[in-house]
C-alpha cells in the first residue's frame, strides 16, 4: 500500500518500477497487459476494467512498461514561469475558485508593464517558457493582448509563449477580435504565440459539463480550437479535471475523445490530468472528498496505457504534491511539468503545495525515483544536461 502525507512532503513508502511478470497481475489485467506489451491499442472496455480493478500495483506495472517502451528511463521537466494575467471572468464555473467578477475582493488584473517586468526577472534565471492563462475578461481590448505578446517576444525571441486555453481563444475570437478561430490563432501566432495550453477540457461529457461549468465551451468546441491549431502546424497539450461528479465511464469517454483527436491531427505533445480541489469550489461542489493518492495514480496509469498515440504523460506536481508526483514516475508518468513559479489557479482553490520548484528539487525527485532527469522544451524535446 502507498501512503503519502497530504501536502506535507512526507513519503512513507514507494513502489519500484521493474520488469513485468504477468503472473503478478490480477486475472482481469493479464489480457490488457499482453496488448500493452505488444504495443497494441486497448479498448474502452479495457480502460473501464483498469479503472474498476483493485490491482493498483498491477495497473502501475503495465503503465510503467508502456512508459519504458515509449520514453526509456528518462523523466523530464521544463524551466518555466506561470503568468495569470487576470482572474476576472464572465463565467462562474462551479469548480473554480480562481475566477472573479470585477467587484469581487479577490479580483485582479495585471498591466502589460508589470507582466513584462516579472518575465524579464525570470529570464535571468534561465526560463525557456512562459505559461500564461487568465479568465474571460469582459473588457480588455484586442490591442491589449497583441501589445502583451509583442512585448514578451521582444524580451527574448527564443522564449516560448504558451498561452490561452481553448475557451480563451474562443472568447478572443468571438467577443474581442470578432474573427473566426483560425484567423484569431493566426493573428496571435504572428505576434508571438508559440503554443496553446490544454486547460478547459475538464470532463467532456455534456451532462457533467452542465453541472460543473455551465456556459463554458462544449467538448466539440474545445476540440475544434485544438484541431485548428494543429492544422496550422502547431502543437498543444491536453488535460482532464477529475475527482468531482464524474464516473469511470466519463473518464474513459474523455480519454477516447482525446485519442480520437490525436489520431486525426497528431498535435498533442502531452497529457496533463489534475484532480479537483474541493476546498475552494462553489457550494454545489464543495464538500466532495479530494481524490486519494490511489485514485490519482490510477488515473495517470490508465491514461498512459490508453493514450498510445500521445507520447508524454505529465504528473502535475502542483496538484499531486511532489512526493506523489515522484511515485507517479512508476505509474506511467515520464514528465513532472516544470518549475512553474507563482501558480495561482490551484492555490486559490486550496492546494497547499509550494508555488514553485527549483530545477534542483525536480531533478532530485526524478533521480531518487530511479529515472534520469533531463530538461525539456515546451514541446517535450529533451535539452541535454539537465540544469
Amino acid at each position: 500500500m502507498i501512503e503519502v502525507e497530504a501536502c506535507t512532503g512526507g513519503l512513507e513508502s514507494g513502489i519500484d518500477g521493474g520488469e513485468m511478470d504477468p503472473r503478478m497481475l490480477s486475472p482481469e489485467l493479464r489480457p490488457i497487459a499482453a496488448k500493452a506489451s505488444d504495443g497494441a491499442r486497448i479498448s474502452e472496455a479495457d480502460a473501464l476494467t483498469l479503472y474498476l480493478s483493485r490491482d493498483l500495483n498491477g495497473i502501475g506495472m503495465i503503465a510503467d512498461g508502456v512508459r519504458e517502451r515509449i520514453n526509456g528511463n528518462v523523466a523530464t521537466y521544463i524551466h518555466n514561469r506561470y503568468i495569470n494575467y487576470s482572474n476576472i471572468c464572465i463565467l462562474s464555473c462551479e469548480f473554480c475558485a480562481f475566477g472573479a467578477k470585477k467587484r469581487d475582493a479577490h479580483a485582479f488584473e495585471l498591466g502589460v508593464p508589470e507582466i513584462v517586468a516579472s518575465v524579464r526577472d525570470s529570464l535571468a534565471s534561465g526560463i525557456t517558457e512562459i505559461h500564461m492563462v487568465g479568465g474571460l475578461h469582459p473588457s480588455l481590448p484586442g490591442e491589449w493582448y497583441i501589445d502583451l505578446l509583442d512585448a514578451l517576444r521582444a524580451l527574448d525571441p527564443s522564449l516560448v509563449i504558451k498561452a490561452f486555453t481553448a475557451v480563451e481563444i474562443r472568447h478572443l475570437a468571438e467577443r474581442v477580435f470578432r474573427l473566426p478561430v483560425r484567423e484569431t490563432l493566426t493573428l496571435l501566432r504572428e505576434h508571438g504565440l508559440g503554443a496553446i495550453t490544454g486547460g478547459g477540457a475538464e470532463i467532456f461529457d455534456p451532462e457533467i459539463r452542465d453541472r460543473i461549468c455551465r456556459g463554458k465551451e462544449t467538448a466539440e468546441e474545445w476540440a475544434d480550437v485544438h484541431r485548428t491549431w494543429h492544422r496550422l502546424g502547431e502543437h498543444s497539450t491536453c488535460t482532464m479535471l477529475y475527482g468531482h461528479v464524474e464516473s469511470a465511464e466519463h473518464r474513459v469517454d474523455h480519454l477516447r475523445r482525446l485519442r480520437d483527436l490525436q489520431d486525426e491531427t497528431g498535435g498533442f505533445t502531452g497529457f496533463v490530468p489534475f484532480a479537483f480541489e474541493p476546498d475552494g469550489a462553489r457550494p454545489a461542489l464543495r464538500g466532495i472528498p479530494h481524490a486519494t493518492a490511489h485514485e490519482q495514480l490510477r488515473n495517470l496509469a490508465v491514461a498512459r496505457i490508453f493514450l498510445d498515440n500521445i507520447p508524454h504523460i505529465t504528473g502535475y506536481w502542483v496538484s499531486l504534491g511532489l512526493p506523489l508526483a515522484q511515485i507517479s514516475l512508476a505509474f506511467g508518468v515520464d514528465d513532472l511539468h516544470g518549475t512553474i513559479a507563482d501558480e495561482k489557479i490551484f492555490h486559490m482553490a486550496g492546494a497547499c503545495t509550494p508555488v514553485g520548484q527549483t530545477s534542483a528539487s525536480l531533478e532530485k525527485a526524478i533521480r531518487e525515483a530511479g529515472r534520469v532527469p533531463t530538461r525539456r522544451d515546451s514541446f517535450y524535446r529533451r535539452i541535454s544536461g539537465g540544469t
